[in-house]
């Protein structure tokens, strides 16, 4: 028997050490948001993709009553991203979310995204990579109002990934 260790390399930073095009993906990611449709868990996600030329797609978690039905932000921004620019390589997504549960009467919910990241679940992760896997590394962005984490690729959340298509 032999055994290994995996190790993903992750950044830690705060939303003012971001780049100007960074700070504008997550700033799309926060305001995609607003256009979830959460009424059962109450947990708003947006992520945000920047495709090769520059432009930015938008996604929002959808829920729905048949819950298998639903979808969530990554999905609907990748398969947006993929349906307006058909084999364009998508670089960058970020992702935030904010949640009802709790919140404070009145208080706006640009003050009440998650402290730390949120990263995308399985289903999604197996999405994005293989529009990774043909069309070369996309950075992962994943916002916190405490901190924000930078990964290089999809495939650094997704180590032991099904790539055989």
């Amino acid at each position: 028997m032999r055994e290994f260790t995996i190790s993903t390399l992750v950044r830690e930073c705060q939303e003012c050490e971001l780049s100007a095009l960074d700070r504008e993906l997550v700033e799309a990611a926060k305001d995609a948001t607003r256009t979830s449709y959460a009424p059962y868990s109450r947990f708003h996600v947006g992520a945000a993709i920047r495709m090769d030329n520059g432009e930015i797609c938008r996604g929002s978690n959808q829920e729905n009553a048949a819950y298998p039905s639903g979808l969530c932000a990554e999905r609907t921004a990748a398969f947006h991203a993929s349906a307006s620019f058909p084999g364009m390589p998508m670089r960058k997504i970020a992702i935030a979310a904010w949640t009802e549960a709790g919140k404070p009467e009145g208080l706006p919910y640009e003050e009440y995204f998650q402290r730390l990241p949120i990263s995308p679940c399985g289903g999604c992760r197996q999405a994005l990579l293989e529009y990774e896997t043909l069309h070369g590394n996309m950075e992962v962005i994943l916002y916190g109002l405490d901190k924000i984490y930078i990964l290089p690729s999809i495939a650094s959340l997704l180590p032991f990934s099904f790539t055989s298509f």
